[in-house]
């Protein structure tokens, strides 16, 4: 059985994962499992203390982050021909998550086998000899990986019995559930900085929500949901990136299974991931390893290299890496990668974990270099990415001129949302290359016609 953890309003939890040593749990309520689930538990990343399968998101022996362990004979039952046979989203991958299996109980906008872009001209601008791959999650329904998190969490928050559904973000988040808890007919809340792009402020908006702008960071919007979650008034609330974050985080799983697929049933080389909480880094690490250890693929000779990509306003993990340790010291968020801007990263110290674990490296970029990387993106792959996806090729480019990166072995760069989010970040550089008046001969005198 599910199990819904009531806590005590005592407890004190925030977005980011972490939970004031106050917690107590009053109460529970039986709720229905699929038994083909073959989630089997919630295990603590730090002390390893187990504990049911509920809304629970910290360890009461550590307090610690919690993640989702699966039964090993119920992985390893999967077929790569089950998985071909499924649908063309992420439940292709059900026998792999914790929640989903049973078609009929999913709140869902079915995303997912999202474009495996080949990138041989972006290859040749930043010096790399073997292929290049973009992976592009802003083909997911409302246009960033953000539907794949949403679509897991919010399915394991519907078989917990919650009534309502919310999230802290930074935006991609808040467009992700809106729009989920539209399509299920649930009503949403959401809570975002006041000073999010306005794109992002009216592709949340439009679903008829609760939206809720704060007057401070995101690491403010954080530790106000931390409470909100604890309150009374909020106990039927289920916020995707709290109380049901370990179900939210294995989402995120389905991006390295996706590519693994897409390249033929291989794990790329090299992967470089963007970074906010670090949590997609060390889930799309997760996914390679149990596709390795259930006998699906075989791993990379040499394994896997994972590379981890921040922007210079926001960038304490790579900062704690370049340190020489996994301390991670919380900083006040700047810059235009504002989906990245998360001072206080919950999952920093598992990120740095997975790079040095594979011989990786995590490095950031300034806003002129994300600016200049959106438009080399767009220019050589026809993919258009926000800001995130800046940062990200950006550092793609200073790990291959560091000689981080190895140019001659096969790399997959992640986008995980759509430059239509985040329009001004480029709109003082990109434009009309001519203006004329509308005749042959304006044609002519502007060069255009010879």
């Amino acid at each position: 059985m599910w199990q819904v953890l009531i806590p005590s309003p005592r407890a004190s939890t925030d977005a980011g994962g972490k939970m004031r040593r106050s917690l107590i749990v009053t109460s529970t309520v039986d709720a229905p499992r699929q038994s083909t689930s073959p989630a089997r538990a919630l295990v603590c990343r730090g002390c390893g203390a187990e504990f049911p399968l509920a809304a629970q998101h910290a360890c009461y022996e550590c307090f610690g982050p919690l993640e989702v362990a699966y039964d090993p004979a119920a992985l390893a039952a999967v077929t790569r021909e089950q998985i071909e046979a499924g649908p063309q989203n992420i439940w292709r991958y059900a026998a792999l998550l914790p929640t989903g299996q049973d078609p009929a109980t999913r709140v869902t906008l079915d995303p997912g086998l999202t474009p495996l872009v080949s990138a041989a001209a972006l290859a040749a601008e930043v010096g790399l000899r073997a292929p290049l791959w973009v992976k592009d999650d802003s083909a997911n329904p409302t246009h960033s990986f953000k539907d794949r998190v949403v679509s897991v969490a919010l399915t394991a928050a519907r078989e917990l019995g919650f009534t309502r559904f919310a999230c802290a973000s930074t935006g991609n988040l808040a467009n992700s559930v809106a729009a989920h808890a539209a399509r299920a007919g649930v009503p949403s809340i959401v809570f975002i900085p006041g000073d999010l792009e306005q794109g992002k402020v009216i592709t949340t908006a439009v679903y008829g929500g609760e939206l809720v702008a704060i007057d401070g960071s995101y690491d403010d919007v954080n530790r106000l949901c931390g409470e909100l979650v604890e309150t009374d008034e909020f106990e039927d609330t289920a916020f995707v990136n709290v109380n049901v974050r370990p179900f939210y985080a294995e989402g995120s799983k389905t991006l390295g299974y996706e590519v693994a697929e897409q390249l033929g049933w291989r794990i790329p080389a090299q992967v470089v991931v963007p970074m906010a909480s670090g949590e997609l880094l060390t889930k799309i690490d997760k996914a390679f390893s149990e596709l390795v250890e259930i006998g699906l693929v075989e791993a990379p000779e040499g394994g896997w290299t994972v590379f981890g990509a921040q922007s210079a306003g926001c960038n304490p993990i790579a900062t704690a890496l370049h340190n020489g340790t996994d301390q991670i010291i919380p900083v006040k968020p700047t810059g235009i990668a504002k989906s990245l801007n998360i001072g206080d990263p919950a999952a920093g110290s598992y990120a740095i974990e997975a790079v040095t674990r594979t011989g990786g490296w995590m490095d950031y970029a300034d806003d002129d270099e994300i600016r200049d990387a959106i438009q080399l993106l767009a220019r050589t792959t026809g993919v258009f990415a926000e800001t995130a996806g800046g940062v990200t090729v950006a550092v793609l480019k200073k790990l291959v001129a560091s000689g981080k990166l190895d140019p001659d072995k096969e790399t997959v760069v992640y986008n995980t949302g759509e430059g239509l989010k985040t329009l001004d970040a480029v709109a003082g550089q990109v434009g009309p290359t001519h203006r004329i008046k509308p005749s042959l001969r304006g044609a002519r005198d502007a060069g255009l016609l010879g």
